[in-house]
């Protein structure tokens, strides 16, 4: 498939109109982004209170700058940011979240512990890989996503954590239900599920602290409660179960997004599945390419913390900063052909996992869970192709995933 240059659209006007609440952004918001980049830089959504940044350089600052903070809390109250905490409940929240010096009580033994775990699991990791896709059909049509990209991530995180293989479709579902809690317009259905699925990981992660505390196996949580017993890790019971959640968000569903995005676009540029094919030490590149052109992730955020100058405009305190990921990794002034997928180009770094202390905890797994599904797929099917079908993205804002991808092996 060619990346043909296409006629900008009009400069889009709110935040919301870049998300998959719009038809047109959520089949192709890249035009969109290309005028909002181009046309109004730095803009501002009155309609949800917000900023929104689509440069490469001002976002890079911006996620680097320890004087911005992240707690929904503290955003303006008329903001679509602070629709995603209930201001009557207290603070508690996961480091996805959390400010400093909380953030970084938590965050740096769970880092310490879940990198230890998945550098010495990386065999297991990808011999899992392996087992799903051995599993799917060898031959004829079949939905990636269903017999790939979705079993993938949650039978690793599982394994990473302690879970027995038997709660796998409850974990997949309370996980889907918790990463609700990232949508800032949810209905009251979806607050349901998403309080109704926090609840249900909450009881399940708890019972597994104390079942570890009695008899430790080799998981992460026992990893964590062994670092609670010898103090290293001065974090409460809640804590850790809050945090096991926000592995499962930063990890699950968008990984499989990222198995799902990258292999779709695979196969519709051919030249570069035959490139990855041919050198596969260029597997690699290949997820930084994916990552940089197809991120999961579109949009990651910010608190003004005191009036400020930001991107060269006054902001108050008070005042959400967003920042289209998806914007800044095709910023021209920044990457060459930013409109080309071409997994043979060494490219500058991108910023699809955001940066600063809240990058994203979980970009090792996602980019050893990608890297083999990747290499394994083009291996086990030579002949892999997208027959004719019209794509479904997921309508989950922010996001960008397939919720289905019929190949044919």
């Amino acid at each position: 498939m060619a990346d043909d240059p296409k006629p900008l659209p009009g400069i889009p006007q709110s935040v919301l109109e870049l998300s998959a609440f719009n038809p047109v952004a959520r089949d192709n918001p890249h035009p969109l982004l290309q005028s909002l980049q181009a046309g109004c830089p730095v803009m501002r959504d009155e309609t949800a209170k917000v900023w929104v940044l689509s440069r490469y350089k001002d976002i890079r600052d911006t996620v680097n700058d320890r004087s911005f903070v992240r707690h929904p809390l503290n955003a303006d109250p008329e903001s679509i940011t602070a629709r995603l905490v209930d201001p009557e409940r207290d603070r508690r929240t996961s480091i996805l979240f959390l400010d400093d010096p909380d953030h970084a009580r938590i965050r740096q033994p769970l880092a310490k512990a879940f990198y230890a775990r998945i550098n010495k699991m990386r065999p297991e990791i990808e011999a899992m890989v392996d087992k799903v896709i051995d599993a799917a059909p060898a031959t004829g049509t079949f939905d990636l996503m269903e017999e790939v990209a979705v079993p993938v991530p949650v039978l690793v995180i599982a394994r990473i954590l302690g879970v027995d293989e038997a709660m796998l479709t409850n974990f997949r579902q309370w996980s889907e239900d918790v990463i609700l809690g990232l949508n800032p317009v949810r209905t009251p259905e979806e607050n349901a599920r998403m309080l109704s699925g926090g609840e249900a990981l909450d009881a399940y992660f708890a019972e597994l602290m104390q079942a570890r505390r009695k008899a430790p196996k080799d998981d992460l949580v026992t990893d964590m409660v062994q670092l609670q017993a010898s103090g290293e890790a001065k974090i409460e019971d809640d804590e850790v179960c809050l945090n096991l959640q926000a592995l499962l968000v930063g990890g699950n569903l968008t990984t499989t997004d990222l198995i799902g995005n990258g292999i779709w676009l695979l196969l519709t540029h051919p030249q570069q599945a035959a490139a990855l094919r041919a050198n596969p030490d260029l597997a690699a590149q290949a997820v930084e390419e994916v990552l940089r052109y197809e991120a999961p992730v579109q949009v990651t955020s910010r608190i003004v913390e005191k009036d400020r100058t930001v991107a060269g405009c006054p902001m108050q305190k008070s005042q959400p900063v967003f920042m289209s990921l998806a914007a800044a990794n095709r910023d021209p002034d920044v990457f060459e052909a930013p409109q080309a997928f071409d997994v043979t180009k060494k490219r500058a770094s991108h910023i699809a996992f955001g940066g600063g202390p809240h990058i994203c905890i979980g970009a090792p797994l996602a980019r050893i869970e990608a890297r083999h599904a990747f290499l394994k797929l083009l291996a086990r099917y030579p002949n892999l192709r997208l027959p004719e079908q019209d794509l479904t993205w997921r309508t989950l804002p922010f996001f960008r995933g397939l919720e289905k991808l019929v190949v044919e092996g």
